[in-house]
């Protein structure tokens, strides 16, 4: 059940979602803005409904996001279903952009030079690809905007990605956002948090086992900084888009910042960008998933977001996390969450980081039928609150 202080947080839950403005249901096609938070309360994609969120806290929105529902294909006979992509970026907003606008539109490509009529649905390895294509592609930005735009190298994403198709859920994840399932549980009539996604954050031992296998000739492959662990004493993150400061050593060198050059050349990337890919069936008691950047994760457990999706209307839900994640941040520093709505984007992160949701409601009637038409949507969380790079 939603814990005293959840059920405080959302006790809006059953009333008009009005804040920062009409929101009717469905909203703008685009979503809306209100200051430095979007959303998009409700809408329909081929499996069922879906709500986003996203909230800015740096001086530039580093998140990115979207929903395609749709072909999936660039045959013309391929598959339709629904994509999520959440996009955390670190470092500046570049990789997560170019992500938003190649990760899907590769994969498309690469599923149609592909297509084979008895197999009409989407496969691990041409998810895998293009990840590797999207990234390949980025460091070849990199390398031409490396001597006017040292920085890019810098920067990177993380990537999470949701595609519902033929009755099948693919999950493929490189870096910390989170994917959670809400199951019903038929025994106790309860709905189950179940995390379907791995995530690879320093912090994690097994990631940190992970890097010392792949480097076993690196004692420093990960570092204690300020009690926290990090590859290399820089990034937390082991798995990301972009980053080739950490993938390639012709952009650990000057022009550089020094706070990112590290002191020995190296022979193979220290980051890995290709993704941990979950394949599985979706039953009638899988009900929803909830998509998110680590800035959700960080103030609301798996269990406690499940409970307040399954509590409250649908309408609006992704913004109602948004806003629970928004309060523990607010009591976390001991402060008012009316004060926190105060401070400006830039400060803000001090509090808080970007956070994204998307929940993704399923209806298995449409999941069963394997649809080959519905509602075509193209949508980017954050549309109005980011200027585009």
């Amino acid at each position: 059940m939603v814990s005293e202080t959840l059920m405080k947080i959302v006790s809006p839950c059953w009333k008009p979602s009005v804040e920062g403005g009409n929101s009717s249901r469905g909203g703008d096609a685009s979503g809306r803005v209100d200051g430095l938070l979007w959303y998009k309360d409700s809408g329909r994609h081929i499996n069922g409904e879906f709500s986003m969120a996203v909230i800015q806290a740096n001086k530039l929105l580093e998140d990115r996001s979207q929903l395609e529902s749709g072909p999936l294909s660039s045959f013309e006979s391929g598959p339709v279903g629904t994509f999520v992509g959440i996009y955390d970026g670190h470092g500046g907003p570049e990789a997560a952009e170019f992500i938003n606008d190649r990760l899907f539109n590769n994969m498309k490509t690469f599923h149609g030079a592909e297509f084979i009529p008895d197999n009409q649905g989407v496969s691990a390895e041409i998810i895998n690809k293009a990840f590797v294509e999207t990234e390949e592609e980025f460091l070849s930005l990199v390398k031409n905007q490396w001597l006017i735009k040292p920085q890019i190298a810098s920067v990177g994403s993380c990537c999470l990605v949701g595609i519902i198709c033929c009755g099948l859920l693919y999950i493929a994840n490189a870096g910390d956002s989170r994917v959670v399932l809400g199951r019903t549980e038929k025994t106790h009539k309860e709905v189950k948090a179940v995390q379907l996604s791995s995530e690879h954050n320093a912090s994690i031992e097994s990631v940190r086992e992970e890097l010392h296998l792949l480097h076993p000739n690196d004692p420093h492959i990960v570092v204690l900084k300020h009690k926290v662990w990090r590859v290399k004493g820089v990034i937390q993150v082991s798995r990301s888009l972009g980053d080739a400061y950490l993938k390639k050593t012709e952009f650990n060198r000057e022009p550089l910042l020094p706070k990112f050059r590290l002191p020995e050349p190296f022979h193979k990337p220290i980051l890995q960008a290709e993704p941990a890919i979950v394949v599985q069936k979706l039953y009638p008691e899988d009900q929803f998933l909830i998509f998110a950047s680590d800035g959700l994760w960080e103030y609301i457990s798996n269990q406690e977001a499940v409970d307040l999706v399954h509590s409250c209307p649908r309408n609006g839900i992704a913004r109602k996390l948004v806003k629970a994640a928004l309060h523990e941040a607010a009591r976390k520093r001991e402060m008012r969450y009316t004060d926190l709505k105060k401070i400006d984007r830039g400060v803000r992160r001090h509090f808080h980081d970007d956070i994204t949701v998307i929940v993704l409601f399923l209806d298995s009637h449409l999941i069963s039928r394997s649809p080959s038409h519905g509602p075509m949507l193209s949508i980017r969380g954050g549309s109005g609150i980011h200027p585009r790079c």
